[in-house]
């Protein structure tokens, strides 16, 4: 389905919000490119960056003359806890601090200038009605996408949004890029030296289950493998896509030697190997083929907060099969 990004509280989806937006510039492309839709921009300043995916910006011409926090399109970063201008005061998740860190050196690099992109003005996310933008710095005199750099350089994952497309194809590829060269989250010890970290994990995800998607939640699922020929337990380890929902295995799980253990994303009674979410609709974005560029991905954390194995889809980046 071409739809969901996630339950209230979890994930950022783009929806029509009823407040008017600031006046735009006339529109331009959104990307480099000839095929690219068109954007309406804006300008701002940004006065400083709560977390890797919000930062706050004064949009000129927006009547107010206040910060505002931008929602990051396509980008989502791990979960900061405590927001502080000094750094040594800010908490969060592994991974969190490091793509705030990311996003001032870019806006420093800038002179604190953006320019903001939108195909949509009216597009804000469904948590906190954060206009949804595209943030870009000009650095060398060429303006470089904040987004596409944290997604490149494995400091946020991908997180398609459908209503803005535009940048789908280019921020894809680069997670994908980022995980095969084993940048930053997607370092699986980047965060310490991790349980059983010597484990042959792998993680495999079922996104387009028989039928429809709705009516077939169970078709929906997390593998968690291990062929290290030993049994691995995972109790407090835990999967998500690219929302903020996320399924923690219970105390006593645990991958059987050279099996798996599945999450079935719907109902269902527990067994030693399968798990069930408890969710009412489904998680997985189908993907697409065309220039919307939809897909999405599986992801399984440790406790110490070591992101261990992926499933990012549709493979666009060094595959192995169609």
């Amino acid at each position: 389905m071409l739809r969901r990004l996630g339950a209230v509280g979890t994930a950022v989806a783009a929806v029509l919000a009823l407040t008017a937006a600031p006046a735009a510039a006339a529109a331009v492309p959104c990307v480099p490119g000839a095929a690219s839709p068109a954007c309406q921009v804006w300008t701002g300043k940004v006065a400083w960056v709560p977390d890797g995916d919000t930062p706050m910006i004064d949009v000129y011409g927006d009547g107010t003359g206040k910060p505002e926090p931008i929602r990051l399109i396509g980008v989502q970063a791990m979960e900061q806890t405590v927001y502080h201008p000094t750094v040594a005061k800010r908490r969060g998740e592994c991974h969190a601090l490091a793509a705030t860190a990311r996003v001032e050196q870019l806006v420093k690099a800038g002179g604190g200038i953006v320019r903001l992109t939108a195909q949509h003005a009216s597009s804000h996310s469904d948590v906190r009605a954060r206009p949804l933008r595209s943030v870009a710095v000009k650095i060398g005199g060429q303006w470089h996408d904040i987004g596409l750099d944290l997604i490149r350089n494995g400091y946020a994952m991908w997180q398609p949004i459908p209503v803005e497309w535009a940048w789908n194809q280019a921020y894809r590829a680069a997670a994908q890029q980022a995980a095969r060269e084993g940048r930053n989250m997607y370092d699986v010890d980047a965060c310490g030296v991790g349980p059983h970290q010597q484990a042959k994990v792998s993680l495999q995800v079922s996104y387009d289950p028989a039928g429809t998607d709705a009516q077939n939640l169970n078709g929906e699922w997390f593998r968690v493998a291990d062929a290290s020929g030993l049994a691995l337990p995972i109790g407090g380890w835990w999967v998500r896509d690219s929302g903020l929902r996320r399924y923690t295995f219970p105390a006593g799980t645990v991958v059987p030697a050279n099996g798996a253990v599945y999450v079935h994303v719907g109902k269902g009674t527990a067994t030693a190997t399968h798990r069930y979410w408890g969710l009412a609709a489904p998680v997985f974005a189908n993907p697409t083929f065309d220039a919307m560029a939809l897909g999405d991905g599986g992801y399984l954390f440790d406790p110490k907060g070591d992101l261990r194995a992926w499933n990012l889809y549709p493979c666009v980046v060094g595959c192995t099969a169609p």
